[in-house]
């Protein structure tokens, strides 16, 4: 109970009860069952660290705040509302973070890191002044190190788990993230950040939304884009919903294209790429809040891990609205094999040695698989939409809210139609010697790129 309670050390607790204990009899004490309320306390950081990252703040030139799951967790998103049009700090979001900002606020960058937007990405760059609240500095998040390259950048961390406060060589700010913001934002009372670094945040801003609606836009044939049929579900679905999605290709596009509403609207389970948490974390959300419409984002390859959870819902009573897009196979995994000039190898749903993949030597068309994930899905109790056009997808979207019991939209988009990777890097090492050139060669670019890890020493 401490471990699930607790602020820091917060997770996933097993408990196992052997059969032979389940059968027997107790005389436990009625106190046992009174009920309880556990209240979480809000530590305070250190205040003469407070000052101090008060002091770094008014001192930098260009700072940026990386806005993390504890935003959310610890009930902080209107508190770091308020400290952004104080101080005029721009905010970038990590994929537990998102929705810690409205996307439209003017100041909202948006995604960062790996899978991050040019906006964000762009003004990490040049930051001098990186304010963590409640991230954990991961891998994708920094860009594999990469994301900050200020010879001078300084950060200050405020996080609930010592370990993360401590990262980067930072200012260790320990504590809750709403409390902790609170009074920081005191310490600050007056300061603002320069006026050409707000307005130069808020060209970004706009930039970027100009990007997400050339995406939304696009009308891609004759498959559609799997950035198109985001912008659909995000445009036409209930804005007071929750999306959630889990591994594949998918996270990183919605990471970067989702426009976030409130702090429940995005729901992605990055930490551990969990492949088919999808529709059974999708249940888990219908069940904590049966009045909220829930959209399951899952592709053809994730769905084939639990799509057995779609039973479970029809079962209980609790409607789901499952989006499944199927591009042939292993996606997220097939593209960053082609980016490492492996070609995808063994991604795709067709039979061995039947051809080559597009872009290789002329030969014939590989003969794909009989898979039938539609049939799938209406075999297990879903109420199936299958679509061909994204004009299809959209009226699918509307029929489907009308709909009492879990349904499901299927829909094939275009693997090969991505959302660029705007100027982000992840540190995967291709194969240091082989026979293939495009290896060769993607080999020579890490090596290139990897001289940017910077460990702020």
């Amino acid at each position: 109970m401490r471990v699930l309670t607790g602020p820091a050390e917060t997770g996933a607790v097993t408990l196992a009860l052997p059969e032979d204990a389940q059968t027997e009899a107790y005389d436990y004490l009625a106190a046992f069952f009174a009920p309880r309320v556990w209240s979480v306390p809000r530590n305070r950081p250190d205040a003469e660290a407070l000052q101090r990252a008060a002091e770094w703040i008014r001192q930098s030139r260009r700072p940026l705040i990386v806005a993390g799951g504890g935003v959310i967790y610890s009930e902080a998103t209107e508190v770091l509302r308020k400290f952004v049009e104080q101080t005029g700090l721009p905010v970038g979001e990590t994929m537990a973070g998102k929705g810690s900002l409205r996307f439209d606020h003017p100041l909202n960058l948006g995604a960062i890191g790996v899978t991050g937007n040019l906006a964000a990405n762009r003004a990490a760059r040049t930051a001098d002044l990186v304010l963590g609240i409640g991230t954990r500095y991961s891998d994708f998040t920094t860009m594999s190190k990469t994301a900050f390259q200020d010879p001078k950048v300084r950060f200050v961390n405020l996080n609930v788990a010592e370990f993360d406060a401590c990262k980067h060589y930072g200012l260790s700010l320990t504590g809750d993230a709403r409390a902790g913001l609170e009074e920081l934002g005191r310490l600050l009372k007056g300061y603002q950040t320069s006026g050409a670094h707000r307005r130069a945040c808020e060209r970004l801003h706009r930039e970027w939304e100009a990007e997400v609606d050339r995406i939304y836009a696009i009308r891609h044939q004759p498959l559609p884009s799997q950035g198109e049929l985001i912008g659909a579900v995000n445009t036409l679905g209930d804005p007071d919903a929750v999306m959630i999605n889990a591994a594949g290709s998918m996270p990183g596009d919605l990471h970067k294209l989702w426009r976030a509403h409130h702090p429940k609207h995005f729901h992605l389970e990055y930490g551990y790429s969990c492949m088919g948490y999808e529709i059974a974390g999708g249940l888990g959300i219908k069940m904590a809040d049966p009045q909220r419409e829930v959209y399951v984002m899952v592709g053809d390859g994730s769905y084939l891990m639990l799509g057995n959870e779609i039973i479970t819902s029809i079962q209980e009573g609790h409607k789901l609205t499952i989006i499944l897009m199927d591009n042939s196979g292993f996606n997220s995994i097939g593209g960053l094999s082609r980016s490492l000039g492996q070609q995808g190898f063994g991604t795709r749903y067709v039979y061995p040695r039947q051809g080559r993949l597009p872009g290789d030597e002329p030969g014939p068309a590989p003969k794909p698989l009989p898979v039938d994930l539609a049939m799938n899905a209406r075999g297990l109790g879903a109420h199936v939409i299958e679509c061909r056009t994204y004009d299809d997808f959209t009226a699918a979207l509307a029929q489907a809210r009308t709909i009492p019991h879990t349904t499901l939209i299927y829909i094939r988009n275009d693997r090969y139609a991505g959302v660029g990777g705007y100027e982000s890097w992840w540190d995967v090492p291709p194969a240091e010697v082989s026979e293939m050139p495009a290896v060769r060669k993607a080999r020579k670019a890490w090596e290139a790129q990897r001289k940017l890890e910077r460990y702020y020493c």
